[in-house]
């Protein structure tokens, strides 16, 4: 959950999410190394009179500055293609879950499960418990296995949504009459939030993603009650 003045991402709450932060951190860098480069470089131009004649016109310096900036795109580049192949696996999930976005609420069906589905509206700030957030929380949440592979098919039935979960390292379009697919595996249990991330209308502000993970045990427990209220 992000807090007040924070400057980062979220913790990482899934393998995909970690691997996208310690991507972040590695282009970051590089930035940083060629941005005081360039500062230097102008910072000498400017303060220094001295100039030499195998600069202005070096063979040698040209090639240097051609292949260079090859070598940082190759750099960054690999290991961008490597988390997108990451993020668009699917190997094996043991749920799968159909989000359906509404103007202006969330509709979610577990696949494997008969007559277990349900509607997910954002919480009016007057019923919020102590602890809930204002404009994050649900009054269903989408309830998961923790260190289970999920599966979510995202659909919408009016306009385009986008369901997206910062702290997964999800974040998926939804469109009418196109099922898109995302996967992901939590790494602990712990209740994650999100909102929809395509503006939809007047109410886009109001519809929250809360995904809560548990243990096994507990999610079984979860959604044989949900089945009997059914």
């Amino acid at each position: 959950m992000a807090h007040p003045s924070q400057l980062g991402f979220q913790d990482a709450a899934s393998p995909v999410m970690e691997e996208l932060l310690h991507f972040h951190d590695h282009v970051l860098m590089i930035v940083f190394l060629i941005s005081t480069l360039v500062l230097y470089i102008i910072v000498a131009m400017v303060s220094t009179k001295l100039t030499s004649k195998y600069l202005l016109d070096s063979q040698e310096v040209e090639i240097i500055w051609t292949i260079l900036p090859a070598i940082i795109l190759i750099l960054i580049a690999l290991p961008s293609l490597r988390i997108l192949y990451l993020m668009d696996e699917v190997d094996d999930p043991h749920l799968t879950i159909k989000a359906m976005g509404h103007q202006w609420y969330w509709s979610y069906e577990y696949a494997d499960y008969v007559d277990l589905e349900f509607d997910s509206y954002m919480t009016p700030a007057q019923d919020l418990l102590p602890g809930q957030f204002r404009l994050l929380e649900a009054d269903h949440r989408m309830v998961i296995p923790v260190a289970s592979p999920i599966r979510v098919l995202v659909s919408a039935e009016d306009v385009l949504h986008s369901w997206a979960v910062p702290a997964l390292g999800v974040k998926m379009d939804a469109v009418p009459g196109r099922l898109n697919q995302t996967a992901f595996i939590t790494l602990r249990p712990g209740v994650y939030y999100g909102q929809c991330s395509e503006i939809c209308g007047a109410n886009h502000s109001f519809m929250p993603i809360v995904v809560e993970a548990v243990p096994l045990k507990h999610f079984e427990n979860w959604s044989a009650l949900m089945v009997e209220d059914a």
